[in-house]
């Protein structure tokens, strides 16, 4: 005999997944980032090019801005989650649209702003500034 709730488990399922590869692709965004900076960092050093290290901080926007995609996909398909979850078996449909659950805390500038990615690229880029006109000096 199947379970009662096979539609919605397996729903759910496919959201987790989801969840789980936006939740992936930011820590590999944050990965890639570290070591592309250390890389400039040191490519800097070794030909004595300080100006080198003036490309870091508009790098570490440019993965800001796609960490901020991630998180904000992420959060629209955990609040899906939490719609599906809510749903009576009839109901599931197995919709991966998240266009309902757009704007307010899942927007993509309140995810740009979200306390993870404040903690994290703002010292990156403060870092880097700092380098470069140490260096510069």
């Amino acid at each position: 005999m199947a379970p009662q709730n096979e539609n919605k488990l397996k729903h759910l399922e496919f959201l987790q997944l989801t969840i789980t590869r936006m939740n992936v692709n930011s820590f590999l965004v944050k990965g890639w980032l570290v070591t592309l900076v250390a890389a400039i960092f040191v490519l800097s050093q070794k030909d004595a090019n300080a100006g080198f290290l003036w490309v870091a901080p508009f790098i570490t926007i440019l993965f800001w801005i796609l960490d901020g995609f991630f998180v904000s996909t992420e959060r629209k398909y955990r609040s899906s989650y939490d719609h599906v979850r809510k749903l009576e078996e009839p109901q599931i449909d197995f919709s991966m649209d998240t266009k309902t659950f757009e704007g307010g805390r899942n927007s993509f500038f309140m995810c740009l702003l979200s306390l993870t990615l404040l903690l994290f690229y703002p010292l990156i880029i403060i870092a880097s500034i700092l380098g470069a006109s140490i260096l510069n000096q």
